[in-house]
This record gives structure tokens, sequence and C-alpha cells, in this order.
């Protein structure tokens, strides 16, 4: 066997290049989540008065728990638990899991609806009276084939269950109240470590 002699100018050039691919590529899937989360947040804030994202709500029992959005809406209170699934997705309110298929691979998720009844209760325990509604918000990857359980909102339709808001709605006679609430609300609430669902 020959010994082919070796220029190291061409291992340079193609680790290189194959840092600048590396490079790009990341830069193109966090310009892209970005992107989303933007978007996300744009769309949130146009069906509420205001909102926090990321937060903690104390649970009751020295605890807290995670929300992804917490918004204030002419109805009262939003809480907003935000999932990215992408595929088929089999659920009920009498299931304890959930099953996906996707890209030829089946798993199985906690159903989401009991966290989410924990986190309506631990803030209607802050508000008092004031209206207090939660949904678990679907990304559009994902599809109920079965229909779509309770309380789960697909993200192309959150604006037909929340309309859009104008600055005339702080005009009805129960903004004061809720606005009040939201306020109080939020001395309660701490920053949460966990990270952003890009839808």
């Amino acid at each position: 066997m020959t010994d082919l002699p070796v220029d190291l100018r061409w291992i340079w050039l193609a680790a290189a290049l194959a840092a600048i691919a590396l490079a790009l590529t990341v830069a193109v899937r966090y310009f892209r989540r970005r992107s989303r989360r933007r978007a996300l947040l744009a769309r949130l804030e146009r069906i509420a008065f205001d909102a926090v994202h990321q937060t903690q709500v104390p649970d009751g029992m020295g605890g807290y728990f995670h929300i992804d959005h917490l918004l204030l809406t002419p109805r009262g209170l939003l809480i907003l638990d935000t999932r990215r699934v992408p595929g088929l997705i089999f659920g009920g309110d009498q299931m304890s899991e959930w099953t996906v298929m996707a890209r030829g691979r089946r798993y199985t998720f906690e159903n989401p609806q009991p966290a989410l009844y924990d986190r309506i209760a631990a803030v209607k325990a802050l508000v008092g009276e004031v209206p207090v509604e939660g949904r678990l918000l679907f990304s559009n990857l994902g599809k109920f084939t079965k229909g779509v359980p309770k309380w789960v909102v697909m993200l192309d339709s959150i604006e037909v269950d929340f309309p859009v808001v104008d600055a005339s709605m702080k005009d009805a006679p129960g903004y004061p109240r809720l606005l009040e609430a939201w306020t109080h609300l939020r001395e309660q609430l701490r920053p949460s470590p966990h990270s952003f669902t890009n839808l």
C-alpha cells in the first residue's frame, strides 16, 4: 500500500466548513424558535389587557405551580398551559394517559387536565370571586383525531374562544374589579425557571 500525501490545508478547510455548517444550523434553529415565541406572545397579548409569561403561583401549601401564560382578559383571568405535540393525538377527559402517533413512533404522556385544574384552584384562592379559566393550548402541529378533550384549544382557534381585546373594553363596569384582582395576583407571582414552550 502506498501512503498518499495528506495536505493539512484540505483537512483544515473541511473542518472549517463543517463548523460553519453547524453554526448556521444552530443559528437558523435559534431564530426560528425566537420567531415562533414572538408570534405566540403577540397573539396572546392581542386577547388580553395584560399578561405574565413563565411564572409561578403559590399553591397554598408552601410550594409553587408553574404557569406558562397568565392573562387578564375581559372575561377574567386565563391560565394557558402550552403544548407542542406534533402528530395525531388520542386523548380524553377520562383517560389517564394520552397517546401520540408521529413519524412512525408511538408514545404517551400524562393527561394534562388535572394539573390545569390545580393551577386554576391556586389562582382562584388568590383572587377570590374573579372568574378564572384555564386552557391547554396545543400547537397546530398536532391533531386530535377522536375529538378535542375538554379545555383543549388549538393555537389557530384561540381568538374564537377569546376575542381580540380593544382599549374600549377597559370602560366596562367590571374592569376595575378585574384590575384590582390582577394587581394583587401579580404581587404573589415569582419568575419560573422553566423554559419557554414555543408553539
